[in-house]
C-alpha cells in the first residue's frame, strides 16, 4: 500500500461525491417531466417516439401494468437478440464471415444482455459480428440499463406519493432515461474515448506481422461506442475477451479512471434523486453514506490483501515490496499499466455495481481479495449497484431495517412517513431471499453433476469458488467471473441463463408490489416516537441489517438470533 495508491482512491471518492448533486438534480427534472437544457433538442424526438409507438405520456400505470409492460418489453428484446445471433451469418456487417451463434450460447447471451448482466461465455471478437455487437448487444446495453433506472424511479414514486394508484408509465420512464441520460453521456464520452485511442470503425480485422515474423490478426470494430454504455449503464460486456484490460478498450490511466467513475456516477446520483423526490435530500445522503462506507471497506480490504503479495512466495527470493522498478504485491492476473491500487479499486467498484467489467482477473486474486467481490454481489449489489437496481435493492433493505427498529421500540415502523406493514416486509424479504435460493441451489447442482464439474479448471475449494462465483454473478446480474471456469457448454449456458432470469425478475416483481402498496398509503405525521432515517444511527442500523441478513442467508448454519427470528416469522418466510 502506497501513498500514491491512497491518493488515487481518494480522488475517485471525491469525484463521485461531487457528481451526486448535479446528476441528481438533472435526473430529478427528467423524471418529473420538467424542462432541462437538452429539452429544446430532445423534446421533439421524445414526442415523435410516443406518437410512433402509440404511447400516451400522460397515462400512468399501476404496479401490475408497469411490471407487465417491462416484462413484455424484455421478452420481445430477448427474441430479437436471439434471432440476430442465430442469423448473423446471413446478415450484413459481418466482414469476418462469422458463423451463427450456437443455440445454447445464443440463449445465454440473450438472457445476459436483456437482464443487464452481460455475462459472456464466448470470445466476443471471434464470435459476434459487427451487426450483432451494434444492433444486438449495444442496443440492449442502453435499454436494459434504462429499465433498471425506470424501476428505481417507480419505487421512489411509491415512497413520494400518497393515496395514489399509479407509479408512473414504464414506456415514458424508459424513453426519457435513454434520451436524456444515457445517450448524451454516451455521445460525449464516446468521442473522448475515440480521442484517447479506442477504435470506432467497421473495417475488417487487420493482419499484422510481428517482430518475430509471425502473423497476428488485430480485431477492429465499434469499440468506443460500446465501451461508454458498457460502463455508464453498468453492463460490463466487453468488445474484446480481455475486457478493460485490453488496450483498445482501456488505452491508458485516464480512460481507466473515467471508466471507474462512469460505473458509479448514475447509481450515486440516484440517491440524490431519491432524496429530492421524497422532499428531504438528507434521506438520500443517508443512503449514499451506507453505500460509501461499505464501498470503502471492500476497497481497502482488497487493496491491503493484494498489496502484501502472495504468502506462498514469502520464503522465495521474490521481491513483493513496491519500488521504482515494480508495483509490488500480488501482480498475478493484473494489468501492469494500472498496478495494485487501480486494480483493487476497479475490482471493488465493478462488483459493488452490477457492472462486471474487469481490468484484472478475479480468479488470480488472493483468497481474501477474491472474497470481497463475491460478497459484494451476494449482498445484492446494493453498494451503488447497477443503474437503478442498486437503489431499489438498498431501499428494500431499508424497509427491513426500519422494521427491526420498530421491533426494538415496540411500535409500528415508519419510513418516510409511510407505515411499514406485513405486506411490505413480506415482499421485501421475498425479493431478498430469491438471491441465495438461486445462488446456493444452482451451485449445489453444478458441483455434483458431471457436466458442471467438467467446466471447473481447479479442484477443491478454489474450484468450488469458481462455480459459486459464477452463479453469484449470474443471479446478481453482475457478469464478472472467476476466469478459470469454462462456461461455454450446454449445462453452464442453460443454468446460468436461468439464474440470470431469476435474479432479475423474481426480485423485480416483489419490489414493484412494494412500490404499489406504498403509493396507496397516506402519510403519517412524525411524532416523538418516529425513528429518524436521515442520520448516523440509521446508517449504522442499515449496515448491520444488510450484513446480518447477508450472513444468515448465505450461511444458514448460523443460529437465528431473536431479531432475525422475529423478522422471519413476521415476513412469513423462514430461512
Amino acid at each position: 500500500m502506497t501513498a500514491n495508491g491512497f491518493i488515487q482512491i481518494a480522488l475517485f471518492c471525491v469525484v463521485v461525491t461531487l457528481l451526486v448533486k448535479p446528476f441528481g438534480l438533472y435526473m430529478t427534472r427528467v423524471f418529473n417531466g420538467e424542462r432541462t437544457f437538452l429539452s429544446l433538442v430532445l423534446r421533439p424526438v421524445e414526442r415523435a417516439i410516443y406518437l410512433a409507438s402509440g404511447v400516451k405520456e400522460d397515462e400512468e400505470q399501476d404496479w401490475r401494468g408497469y411490471g407487465l409492460a417491462m416484462l413484455f418489453f424484455t421478452v420481445a428484446g430477448f427474441i430479437a437478440l436471439y434471432a440476430i445471433q442465430r442469423l448473423q451469418a446471413v446478415l450484413p456487417f459481418n466482414p469476418q464471415n462469422l458463423d451463427p451463434v450456437a443455440p445454447d450460447l445464443a440463449f445465454n447471451t440473450s438472457v445476459s444482455f436483456v437482464t443487464n448482466t452481460n455475462w459472456q461465455s464466448y470470445v466476443p471478437e471471434t464470435t459476434m459480428s459487427y451487426l450483432t455487437q451494434m444492433a444486438g448487444l449495444t442496443t440492449h446495453n442502453f435499454v436494459s440499463a434504462a429499465t433498471g433506472i425506470a424501476l428505481a424511479i417507480a419505487l421512489v414514486r411509491g415512497f413520494a406519493r400518497r393515496s395514489a394508484l399509479t407509479i408512473g408509465n414504464f414506456w415514458v420512464d424508459m424513453t426519457r432515461t435513454v434520451l436524456y441520460v444515457l445517450l448524451p453521456i454516451s455521445i460525449v464520452v464516446g468521442l473522448f474515448f475515440v480521442w484517447q485511442g479506442m477504435p470506432q470503425n467497421l473495417n475488417p480485422y487487420i493482419e499484422a506481422t510481428t517482430l518475430e515474423g509471425g502473423k497476428q490478426l488485430i480485431a477492429q470494430g465499434q469499440v468506443a461506442s460500446q465501451e461508454v454504455i458498457k460502463m455508464i449503464g453498468t453492463n460490463g460486456g466487453g468488445f474484446f475477451n480481455a475486457n478493460s484490460a485490453h488496450p483498445y478498450e482501456n488505452p491508458n490511466a485516464l480512460t481507466n479512471f473515467i471508466q471507474i467513475v462512469l460505473i458509479f456516477s448514475i447509481g450515486a446520483g440516484l440517491t440524490n434523486v431519491f432524496g429530492r423526490m421524497v422532499g428531504n435530500e438528507r434521506q438520500g445522503w443517508a443512503i449514499f453514506g451506507v453505500m460509501g462506507l461499505l464501498f470503502l471497506a471492500g476497497t481497502l480490504t482488497v487493496y491491503g490483501v493484494e498489496s502484501r503479495g502472495n504468502p506462498a512466495f514469502a520464503d522465495l527470493p521474490v521481491a513483493a515490496a513496491p519500488s521504482a522498478l515494480q508495483a509490488g504485491g500480488n501482480m498475478e492476473g493484473k494489468e501492469v499499466r494500472f498496478g495494485i491500487a487501480n486494480s483493487s479499486l476497479f475490482t471493488t467498484v465493478t462488483t459493488d455495481a452490477s457492472c462486471g467489467a474487469v481490468n484484472t482477473m478475479h480468479d488470480s486474486l488472493l483468497p481474501l481479495g477474491g472474497m470481497v467481490p463475491m460478497i459484494n454481489i451476494m449482498l445484492g449489489e446494493i453498494i451503488f449497484g447497477g443503474v437503478g437496481s442498486g437503489l431499489y435493492g438498498m431501499l428494500l433493505f431499508a424497509i427491513v431495517a426500519v422494521f427491526v427498529a420498530g421491533l426494538m421500540v415496540g411500535r409500528t415502523p415508519e419510513y418516510l412517513g409511510k407505515k411499514i406493514e406485513a405486506k411490505e416486509v413480506k415482499m421485501a424479504m421475498l425479493a431478498i431471499l430469491i438471491l441465495p435460493l438461486s445462488i446456493l441451489g444452482f451451485t449445489a447442482i453444478a458441483v455434483v453433476v458431471a457436466p458442471g464439474l467438467a467446466g471447473l479448471a481447479n479442484a477443491g475449494p478454489h474450484g468450488f469458488s469458481e462455480a459459486l462465483y459464477a452463479f453469484t454473478s449470474a443471479t446478481g446480474n453482475n457478469g464478472s467471473a472467476f476466469a478459470g471456469l469454462s462456461a461455454n457448454t450446454p449445462f453452464w449456458n442453460t443454468t446460468l441463463g436461468l439464474a440470470m432470469w431469476i435474479g432479475r425478475f423474481l426480485f423485480i416483481v416483489p419490489m414493484l408490489a412494494v412500490a404499489g402498496s406504498l403509493a396507496r398509503k397516506k402519510l403519517v405525521p412524525a411524532s416523538s416516537g418516529t425513528f429518524p432515517t436521515d442520520g448516523g444511527l440509521f446508517v449504522g442500523l442499515l449496515i448491520g441489517v444488510i450484513l446480518i441478513i447477508g450472513g444468515l442467508t448465505f450461511f444458514p448454519a448460523l443460529a437465528l438470533g431473536p431479531i432475525e427470528e422475529h423478522l422471519a416469522m413476521y415476513a412469513g418466510l423462514l430461512y
